[in-house]
């Protein structure tokens, strides 16, 4: 075979249509045998000619038996399906987790088996992929084009509120963070150990997956119309535990490179703490004076105690909160000036509700004192770390 003729046949094997290998993660508890077969007929008819798939049905020994009914569609039908039966119910995030550990090709697509996520959008999905700058590709109902449709009100308000609680304390961009139809590239998930606890596994690789490349798309979310809702009132524990579990990881592997939402949150942890040392402070200084001096009116005593507390305040947030280490005595001297400034509209909240609750409503000075302290310290903190010491609000 001459140059010329050889060169020709490269081209047209490059050009000749390859088989792109795909695992799809099915899962599955409890689903009725109409639902099953339908699910899988139509993965099948979605998916274009160029697509080797497999199919991975995963199932927590259903009572109905769904493992067995997709076991014996799988002898009858040309379809590569393949059953990961597991002894019980153990959460979704570990069945997603099962069925990875399964799949054979690179590709894997994570999608329930209740027609609530729609097989047509595999192919858009798998374009995306195609791109060499995507590692994941998210399914989301929260972008321009996406929807929900057949939810109550509560599980609309349970997704808004789980998907901002993760935007917020894990800094996470993405629009649908609680989306369970999703696609990756194996390779992104090599290494990562994974704590799936609840129903949402994608929460974990978009933390745990660092520099991924993530592309969402638009979707439509169509209420189950068989069988029984996933979404129940432990759901919302198990979420807040799995963030909770995040948050922690997020700080423990990059406490340089942090989300901002985590900086701001362990500041604003060490600023309370030194509250608390303050209310010490305030409450033996306030006690104290009220006590030597009979004749001292306990308003001053909880003026002079306030001072003590601010004094007190300011030293510890500026050498343990904000590790400012400057102690020049200009800038010390303004720094300051600065915390008692900004502290004073606390002190005057404060003095306020000591007046109202140990004065008019006759409570104990001693808890009247605790309960006014806390409610002064929320604005000190923001007004002093975005001023006093200089830093960003959320940072």
């Amino acid at each position: 075979m001459n140059s010329r003729a050889l060169a020709l046949r490269r081209q047209e094997e490059l050009l000749k249509p390859r088989k792109l290998p795909l695992s799809i993660v099915v899962l599955t508890y409890n689903e009725s045998k109409k639902n099953i077969i339908k699910i899988l007929d139509s993965i099948a008819k979605a998916l274009p000619a160029n697509i080797a798939a497999e199919i991975i049905v995963v199932d927590d020994n259903s009572p109905v038996g769904t493992g067995d009914i997709a076991s014996r569609y799988a002898e009858k039908s040309q379809l590569h399906v393949k059953v990961v039966r597991r002894p019980v119910k153990l959460g979704l995030s570990s069945a997603i987790l099962a069925g990875v550990q399964s799949a054979c090709e690179d590709i894997v697509v994570v999608m329930d088996g209740d027609f609530s996520h729609p097989p047509q959008t595999i192919p858009h999905m798998l374009e995306e992929l195609q791109n060499p700058k995507c590692d994941i590709v998210v399914a989301s109902r929260y972008i321009k084009g996406g929807s929900v449709v057949g939810w109550p009100f509560k599980c609309r308000l349970m997704s808004r509120g789980a998907t901002k609680i993760a935007q917020g304390a894990l800094g996470i961009q993405v629009k649908d963070p609680m989306s369970g139809f999703f696609a990756f590239r194996r390779h992104m998930i090599s290494g990562v150990k994974f704590d799936p606890i609840g129903y949402k596994m994608l929460l974990e690789i978009l933390v745990k997956a660092r520099g991924a490349r993530i592309k969402e798309i638009p979707y439509t979310f169509t209420n189950r119309r068989e069988g029984t809702s996933k979404l129940h009132s432990s759901v919302m524990y198990d979420y807040i535990r799995a963030v909770w579990r995040l948050y922690r990881y997020g700080w423990t592997v990059a406490p340089d490179e942090s989300r901002a939402s985590v900086r701001f949150l362990s500041k604003a942890g060490r600023f309370y703490t030194v509250g608390a040392t303050g209310l010490l402070v305030n409450y033996a200084a306030s006690f104290l004076f009220s006590s030597i001096f009979s004749d001292l009116w306990y308003l001053y005593a909880t003026a002079l105690g306030i001072l003590f507390s601010i004094t007190s305040n300011y030293f510890l947030n500026k050498l343990w909160t904000f590790e400012d280490r400057d102690f020049a005595a200009g800038r010390t001297s303004l720094q300051y000036g600065l915390f008692v400034g900004f502290s004073t509209p606390g002190a005057i909240i404060q003095l306020s509700m000591v007046y109202a609750l140990h004065g008019d409503q006759q409570m104990s000075y001693p808890v009247s004192l605790v309960v006014a302290v806390m409610a002064a310290s929320i604005g000190n903190f923001l007004l002093n770390k975005k001023w006093t010491f200089k830093e960003k609000m959320w940072s």
